[in-house]
C-alpha cells in the first residue's frame, strides 16, 4: 500500500489505516450517507436480512430513478490487485464443487491457487441477485485497502469484470471460529482454554484498532463465530467487512443506520433504536466471549424452551 493520508490515518505507525487516499474514504463516506438514509428492522431469524429497503422500493413500483446510484466497482484509487475473472475460474478450478470452503449472505467462498504466482487464497464470489451485495462488495473493498493490521484479514484483490464481483483473500487455513466451537465431529478435540482466550485477545485486538486506531473510527457491525478467521497456530483475524461503517466523529455519539448484522450478534439498543456506537460492537464481542467460555451457539433453536437464546439464557441465571 502507499504512504499515509490526511483524513484517514492511523496513530499506529506499524499498523496503519493508510494507503488509499482521500478519494476512497470519501467513496467509504458517500456510500455510508446513502445507508444512513432509512432504518430497518431486524429480521428474527438466525441471520438478520441483508436485502436493502432500496430494493424492496423498486420491487414494490416506485421509481427506481429516485433510489441512490451504487457504482459497480470501486472508483476512488485503491491499491488492492485486480483481476479477470477468467485468472480466479482458473485458480478455483472452475468453482468446483470440491473448491467450496462455504458460504453466507454475500455469496460463495471456495479454496483457488494463482496461477500467476502460486499462492493458494480464498476467493468470494458476490450473489448477483442482491442489490445490498453489490454495496457490501464496495465497501469492503474500500475498508480493507484502508485498514491494515494482524488481526485483519489481508485483501488481495477484487475482480469486477462485467456483472462479476469477487473479494480475492489470504487463505486461513484453520477455517472459523465457528467450526472450532460448535457441531464437531467425535474425532475432533475441543479448544483447549488457553487457545480460547488467545483468539478472544486477539479478535479484540483487531477490533481496539478499529475503534481506536483508525480514523476516523470504523464500526465492524457483524462480529461473530464464524467472522472469525483462524491461521496456522489459531492466530484470529477478523473478516467480512461488508456491513463495516464509518464511526461517528466529534461530538457525535451515533450513527444513523438501518438495522443489518446477525440475530443473536445484535446489540438490543441499536436493535431498537438503529443508532449504531462503538459499544454495539462490543456487545458482539461480548456475546462470541460467551461463546468460548460455554461452548454454546448464541442462538440454538436445539436447546430446550428457555435456553435457545445464549445471553437471555445466562441472564435469566443471574
Amino acid at each position: 500500500m502507499g504512504g499515509c493520508f490526511p483524513c484517514f490515518g492511523s496513530s499506529n505507525n506499524k499498523e496503519t489505516g493508510g494507503g488509499g487516499g482521500g478519494g476512497a474514504v470519501g467513496a467509504v463516506k458517500e456510500l455510508n450517507r446513502k445507508d444512513s438514509a432509512k432504518d430497518g428492522s431486524i429480521a428474527q431469524s438466525h441471520h438478520v436480512n441483508r436485502v436493502s429497503s432500496d430494493k424492496s422500493k423498486s420491487r414494490n413500483g416506485s421509481d427506481p430513478k429516485k433510489e441512490p446510484a451504487i457504482p459497480k466497482e470501486p472508483t476512488a484509487h485503491i491499491a488492492a490487485q485486480t483481476f479477470t475473472f477468467r485468472e480466479l475460474a482458473a485458480a478455483t478450478k472452475n468453482f468446483r464443487p470440491e473448491c467450496l470452503l462455504g458460504e453466507g449472505g454475500f455469496g460463495r467462498v471456495y479454496k483457488g491457487r494463482l496461477e500467476s504466482t502460486g499462492q493458494v487464497v480464498a476467493v468470494k464470489q458476490l450473489d448477483r441477485n442482491g442489490l445490498q451485495g453489490n454495496r457490501e462488495f464496495l465497501v469492503e473493498v474500500l475498508m480493507l485497502s484502508l485498514l491494515h493490521h494482524s488481526n485483519l484479514v489481508n485483501l488481495i484483490g477484487y475482480c469486477a469484470d462485467g456483472d462479476q464481483r469477487l473479494l480475492v483473500y489470504e487463505f486461513m487455513p484453520l477455517g472459523s471460529l465457528e467450526d472450532h466451537l460448535h457441531d464437531l465431529p467425535p474425532d475432533k478435540e475441543p479448544l483447549d482454554w488457553n487457545t480460547r482466550m488467545k483468539i478472544a485477545a486477539g479478535a479484540a485486538k483487531g477490533l481496539e484498532y478499529l475503534h481506536d486506531k483508525a480514523n476516523p473510527p470504523v464500526i465492524y457491525r457483524d462480529l461473530k463465530s464464524s467472522n472469525i478467521l483462524l491461521d496456522e497456530g489459531f492466530h484470529p483475524k477478523l473478516s467480512d467487512f461488508g456491513l463495516a461503517k464509518l464511526g461517528p466523529v466529534g461530538d457525535k455519539t451515533h450513527v444513523s443506520t438501518r438495522v443489518m448484522g446477525t440475530y443473536g450478534y445484535c446489540a438490543p439498543e441499536y436493535a431498537m433504536t438503529g443508532q449504531l456506537t462503538l459499544k454495539s460492537d462490543v456487545y458482539s464481542f461480548g456475546v462470541v466471549f460467551l461463546e468460548l467460555i460455554t461452548g454454546r451457539k448464541a442462538i440454538d433453536n436445539t436447546r430446550p424452551p428457555g435456553e435457545h437464546n445464549l445471553v437471555a439464557w445466562l441472564l435469566r441465571g443471574l
